[in-house]
């Protein structure tokens, strides 16, 4: 997915719920604090999305933009409508969202989670494609240890998620094998 494939999304959204902002919790939210993310990021034609003012307005997202609807089927790509409780995120995350608002929005605002939250949210879910991605993200040199390590330590995890020591480990793993002190951190 491409950025403005993301801000169409966005301006679709408004166009069925009203309203004005999104919070997006997926994969993409990276083109959110790096519209030009390396392409390996942006693998994924689907949008995690929710109106933070009326989450249980995602079934209508859902139903008009999402998966095998006509949008999808012209377009390529998709909303999946999800609700604030589906990703694993640590405290403080609504304080560093990143906002997507221009004329492709048509003034909507899609409110993209910071790229260490996004990790956090990957490793606690802990599937392939998650940690596929995550393994990108040290690739691309852009996440700082001790952030996420910070990031870690104040997350509250679900039942449903890794177990706390099996990411702590999958997060040294990766580390270790990506490790990149030496390339060029990806600008914003």
């Amino acid at each position: 997915m491409r950025r403005e494939q993301l801000e169409h999304i966005i301006r679709a959204a408004a166009d069925i719920t009203k309203e004005t902002e999104f919070i997006i919790i997926g994969s993409q939210a990276i083109l959110g604090q790096y519209p030009n993310a390396p392409e390996p990021l942006l693998v994924s034609m689907e949008a995690d999305l929710y109106p933070p003012e009326r989450p249980e307005l995602s079934d209508f997202i859902d139903g008009a933009i999402g998966r095998d609807t006509q949008f999808d089927d012209t377009f390529g790509y998709h909303a999946d409508g999800v609700s604030p409780n589906t990703a694993t995120l640590p405290a403080g995350w609504g304080d560093r969202l990143t906002p997507i608002q221009n004329a492709n929005t048509n003034g909507a605002t899609g409110w993209c989670i910071e790229v260490h939250d996004i990790a956090i949210a990957k490793y606690a879910a802990g599937r392939e494609k998650d940690l596929r991605y995550t393994a990108t993200l040290w690739e691309a040199a852009l996440l700082d240890p001790d952030t996420l390590a910070e990031r870690l330590r104040n997350t509250e995890f679900k039942p449903t998620d890794k177990p706390r020591d099996w990411i702590e480990a999958t997060i040294r793993r990766h580390q270790r094998l990506h490790n990149n002190a030496d390339r060029p951190r990806v600008t914003e």
